[in-house]
């Protein structure tokens, strides 16, 4: 059977699927794919690699002749395009399925898990083996600003993957991770989430479990030791050698940013950016990296050229004294870990935290009573409750008159600006565009 050239991705201009088809043409592939929108930044990214696109999931598509069709997992039963795939018996596959069986066979894998901090540590992993010169290839789910690109592939034996924990496709509901077959894994935290999908914290431990029997005896675990959840997932059944990090045995590192293994110093850190958590993904990639080969005073000094990510804590423009930052924290440990990053940094200037509840988790009010605590180190809480199921301005009573909830998002931006002094910081978080909120408020900062 002759090796498939043309692969055409339903679902491409998801961050996953648009990663696996610029790497696909890197490969040598011809690619083309569709979506139900198909706009910038993506499509723009994905036009100027020579990808062709198609909006909407017309059966028109067949008449490309693609030798297989590549499913993302936004595609479900009762799409036009996927019916007739099924009718006719096309070949068809996940897009993890697709990675793993075609470009991640021989390479050694390094999966980064979690509930939290997967795309920074990915970040931090992968910049920390360029700088060591061992070229690796890479799929993030955002944009390392020491790279500029979310994917590639290179002829590195190396390949660092956000490995995820959401569910594979319509027809394949193991959690996407477990096509990777890490050498190299880091399970960096594990709390509730995905509510659309897992029932509950024990649902998505098991899906661990079965992620945890598919590394290898050679290979090697880097491990949150304070997370109670993971010591859950390794008492499960463990066949693979455990570093772990932040607890008492391990990697440590301490106020002063003096990183230690095992009670001997390591080095010291020396970066910009902010908060604990942040802290405890420098252990984990430096861990993960020493792993394949990369010496500790190396990745060190790699993390001190480390530039983040786009939209991480993103200063987006200062405007008469006042900044907005572009964040993508949108679980209420998430939020929290932001808003006190930022705390430190800011020390007693205010902060004024803009939320947009839009991720599937948030939109079905699973966690809506953890808000007021994630916002606790916030001045004043701005809620977009747009397109909410659920009372967003009842779950934020416990703050008072701190929080103001708005269903309109011009009003939204007037309230801020009304609000906002010189010298605040205006934290926008959220795991979509917002409506290009940030621009929006800048400008009309702009003309107070």
């Amino acid at each position: 059977m002759n090796k498939p050239t043309h692969i055409h991705i339903l679902g491409i201009c998801g961050t996953f699927m648009g990663g696996i088809a610029a790497i696909a043409k890197q490969s040598g592939y011809r690619v083309t794919g569709c979506d139900a929108n198909v706009y910038p930044p993506m499509s723009a990214q994905l036009e100027a690699q020579g990808i062709e696109l198609i909006t909407g999931f017309g059966t028109e598509q067949l008449a490309l002749n693609a030798d297989i069709y590549v499913i993302g997992n936004v595609v479900t039963r009762g799409n036009p395009l996927m019916e007739e795939i099924l009718n006719r018996n096309l070949p068809y596959v996940s897009g993890p399925q697709w990675l793993s069986d075609t470009l991640l066979r021989d390479r050694w894998v390094l999966g980064v898990a979690g509930t939290h901090g997967k795309t920074t540590t990915a970040s931090m992993l992968a910049w920390i083996l360029e700088h060591a010169g061992l070229n690796p290839g890479f799929l993030i789910g955002g944009v390392p600003q020491n790279f500029d690109i979310s994917a590639r592939i290179t002829d590195s034996p190396f390949f660092v993957i956000e490995a995820d924990e959401y569910d594979t496709a319509f027809f394949d509901k193991r959690s996407k991770f477990v096509h990777y077959h890490p050498r190299t894994a880091i399970l960096n935290n594990l709390e509730f989430d995905h509510a659309d999908i897992f029932a509950d914290l024990s649902a998505i431990e098991t899906q661990f479990h079965h992620l945890v029997r598919t590394i290898p005896g050679n290979g090697l675990i880097v491990c949150n030791g304070r997370e109670a959840s993971l010591d859950r997932v390794l008492q499960r059944g463990c066949w693979t050698p455990v570093e772990r990090f932040g607890a008492e045995d391990g990697w440590n590192i301490d106020s002063e940013n003096r990183v230690t293994l095992n009670g001997k110093l390591q080095g010291v850190l020396h970066w910009e950016l902010l908060g604990e958590h942040n802290r405890m993904n420098a252990l984990a990639a430096l861990a993960a990296a020493r792993h394949a080969g990369v010496p500790v005073a190396l990745g060190l000094e790699a993390l001190s050229r480390f530039k983040n990510v786009k939209r991480r804590m993103e200063v987006k423009g200062r405007v008469n004294g006042i900044t907005v930052y572009d964040d993508f924290a949108h679980h209420p440990t998430a939020i929290a870990t932001t808003v006190a990053g930022l705390r430190q940094k800011v020390k007693s200037e205010r902060i004024l935290a803009v939320l947009e509840p839009r991720s599937n988790t948030m939109k079905l009010g699973v966690m809506k009573d953890a808000l007021p605590q994630s916002l606790k180190d916030a001045d004043r809480v701005f809620c977009y409750s747009g397109n909410l199921g659920w009372d967003a301005a009842g779950a934020l009573a416990p703050m008072g008159d701190k929080a103001l909830v708005i269903d309109d998002l011009d009003v939204l931006i007037e309230a801020i600006a009304a609000a906002a002094l010189p010298g605040d910081h205006i934290l926008v978080m959220s795991n979509g565009g917002f409506g290009g909120i940030h621009d929006k408020l800048l400008k009309r900062l702009s003309c107070r």
